[in-house]
């Protein structure tokens, strides 16, 4: 591809993902997968250039405006890689598949900038946290003088992890699948069976993954998992499985016993867990579509789950460093609509849990309001409920001391991208009286 028609691709990219209510990575993966004569240069190029425009997108629009894709385009070529008058006509030429050329308000445009860097400006705090304002007011008194470095580190590049599957074994047998198919990873500093791949890879292709050896899985979402604490003979149910990344890690740490139960309400989530658990050697999961709040499913499995996890539909604010362009799309009232529907879920999960069984709630956000709020108001409306100190589980579970800027209230898990790198993640684990 021309340097021209890299360009028009990764503006008609950003103007899909603009239109568009899904992730970036998506919409970028669909635009490439159907255009199979861009080269594997030409993807890494575009795909860089989108990712670091969506992570510049609040100074980009200081600097310039609400303009759309092509103004944003315009002003990085030249504030991120000083491109030339010169340059410019021959990016923008009208010809082939090269964007048209510059306006006559895109050249004032660039004369209006010429003399300015991304660094040199004095931004608004909201403005260098790359986070809309409402959102920054929320997380400001949380993170106090730390508030611009955990938001700079959440909107930084995430690393790759692989959560070693232990039903064929162990992390050095895995690391050695890894190594014939020549890729490097290093064993991740939290979860003792996580791997952090260490340079770009095609691991779709991997014997690893497709041996079932590896799952692709957040080292934060590995740990969930295991503050489950649950063991072969729970019962235990994952109540808001999705494509069943944690509900995997279930398996593996009850060593392919149970009974272990999958839920979600999107059938097509739980149709793409099938193949996952036949490739991880995973026999112990029953898959079940939840179909509405009144399924006789809920009264089949009353007080019976020495386990229920709830990795509750959040914001995904923990995992805005994978899907930047999320951030904006996420209003006030969106997530009081979540906050709502976690409440939902909580009252629906008490009923399944036997006197000394657990509730574990999970949430991939930073967001206190989907966070500690949200288990202030349980145990307010479940008296019969006590939060139990993560600190303790997690030295009977993982062995090590839970580290502790990770702990929320003294009691929670709350994990970063600057404290951890990690994602975003929280968890409470909230214990039944017994009775």
């Amino acid at each position: 591809m021309t340097p021209g028609a890299r360009i028009a691709a990764t503006i008609e990219i950003l103007e899909k993902i603009q239109r568009s209510g899904s992730p970036a990575e998506d919409v970028v993966s669909a635009y490439i997968r159907g255009r199979r004569y861009i080269g594997s240069k030409d993807r890494r190029a575009i795909t860089d250039r989108v990712f670091h425009i969506l992570r510049r997108q609040a100074r980009l629009n200081w600097l310039i405006g609400e303009n759309g894709s092509r103004a944003s385009v315009i002003a990085d070529l030249l504030l991120s890689d000083r491109t030339s008058r010169e340059e410019f006509s021959i990016i923008f030429n009208s010809e082939g598949y090269s964007p048209t050329e510059l306006t006559k308000d895109e050249l004032k445009l660039l004369a209006k900038l010429k003399d300015t860097s991304f660094k040199d400006i004095s931004y608004p705090q909201q403005i260098k946290a790359e986070l809309p304002e409402w959102i920054a007011k929320k997380l400001s008194p949380i993170w106090g003088v730390n508030f611009l470095s955990e938001a700079i580190a959440l909107n930084q590049p995430a690393p790759l992890d692989l959560r070693v599957n232990t039903l064929k074994g162990d992390c050095a047998r895995a690391l050695m699948v890894l190594q014939k198919d020549h890729i490097e990873a290093e064993p991740t500093t939290l979860s003792p069976f996580g791997l952090r791949i260490k340079n770009r890879v095609n691991l779709q292709a991997s014997t690893a993954l497709k041996g079932g050896f590896v799952e692709i899985q957040d080292e934060g979402s590995q740990l969930i998992a295991l503050l489950v604490e649950t063991k072969a003979d729970m019962k235990t149910i994952d109540l808001c499985a999705g494509a069943g990344g944690k509900t995997l890690a279930l398996g593996a740490v009850m060593k392919d016993g149970g009974p272990l139960i999958a839920c979600d309400t999107d059938e097509e989530r739980l149709k793409k867990l099938k193949p996952r658990l036949r490739r991880g050697g995973v026999s112990n999961v029953t898959r079940h579509l939840l179909t509405n709040d009144n399924d006789p499913w809920y009264d089949q499995h009353a007080t019976t789950a020495e386990r229920v996890l709830i990795d509750v539909p959040c914001s995904g604010s923990g995992a805005w460093r994978r899907a930047p362009a999320q951030k904006w799309r996420l209003t006030a009232e969106r997530l009081k609509e979540l906050i709502d529907l976690q409440k939902k879920i909580m009252n629906k999960a008490v009923d399944l849990i036997p006197s000394g069984g657990r509730l574990i709630y999970a949430t991939c956000s930073i967001l206190p309001d989907e966070n500690e709020h949200q288990i202030e108001w349980f145990l307010k409306q479940y008296s019969e409920f006590n939060a139990m100190p993560i600190s303790q589980i997690w030295e009977r579970v993982i062995g090590t001391d839970c580290p502790k800027n990770a702990i929320s209230n003294d009691t929670y898990l709350s994990l970063t991208p600057a404290r951890h790198n990690t994602d975003g993640f929280f968890v409470a684990v909230l214990e039944r009286n017994n009775s």
